[in-house]
């Protein structure tokens, strides 16, 4: 088996298309059971864990903002490592990450060993 990692990214930014109260609670709750799913078939290299939503960006002058980039939309919401025995099975894998259904993005890549 090898090791992917997955990595969430969506606008988290843009208030129009922001989840309300209501279907935030649900789109959590697949998070909850597509994760379990995965635990449960072996998938999971790794526990999940939270991560804080800001942390820093050390840009190549060296200098360290808050991040994410105000230059793009686009932020990462999260990653899992998984297993896998193909980029195949990772993107199917990956398919199933409630993220898309939010318009976010799933990127995938294998551990170099």
């Amino acid at each position: 088996m090898n090791e992917f990692l997955l990595v969430f990214r969506r606008d988290f930014k843009t208030k129009e298309i922001q989840p309300s109260p209501e279907e935030l609670q649900a789109h959590l709750s697949r998070w909850r059971d597509w994760f379990r799913s995965l635990e449960s078939a072996g998938k999971l290299a790794r526990p999940t864990q939270p991560w804080e939503g800001n942390g820093r960006v050390l840009k190549h002058d060296k200098s360290v903002t808050d991040g994410p980039y105000a230059e793009i939309k686009e932020s990462i919401g999260g990653f899992i490592i998984v297993k896998a025995a193909d980029y195949e099975e990772a993107v199917e894998i990956a398919k199933g990450a409630p993220i898309l259904e939010l318009g976010g993005t799933v990127e995938v890549r294998m551990a170099v060993k």
